[in-house]
């Protein structure tokens, strides 16, 4: 999707985050080594953040106050998602178990606003 996509302006952002069940225990650098080797990732990759509790990452308490979860607003696992629109505006809120295929459809459609 990021290979087809980036040339109308997508951007995926990708935050490790070692708060589910210590899935990301590793350094950065080994995390951006295995998902590129394994999963040709071409997408930013962050530095490891917490996305949870009072010491999250600003980025995420932002998109936890404009998007809220189910039930509550934490994160509740690793690749959950967010899309955001071209003026940063925080626009859908995702569960980790959603497909990101199945989401295309909502990025085209902010893809064709300009």
């Amino acid at each position: 999707m990021h290979t087809r996509l980036v040339g109308k302006g997508l951007r995926i952002l990708a935050f490790p985050c070692n708060q589910f069940g210590g899935q990301e225990p590793w350094a950065e650098s080994e995390i951006k080594k295995f998902v590129t080797e394994k999963y040709g990732v071409q997408f930013d990759m962050f530095s490891k953040i917490k996305v949870n509790g009072s010491d999250a990452d600003d980025l995420y308490k932002f998109l936890k106050s404009r998007l809220h979860g189910t039930l509550t607003n934490d994160i509740k696992w690793n690749f959950s998602k967010f899309l955001i629109d071209r003026q940063g505006q925080p626009v859908k809120r995702y569960s980790p178990t959603t497909a990101p295929n199945d989401i295309v459809g909502d990025i085209m459609e902010l893809l064709e606003k300009k």
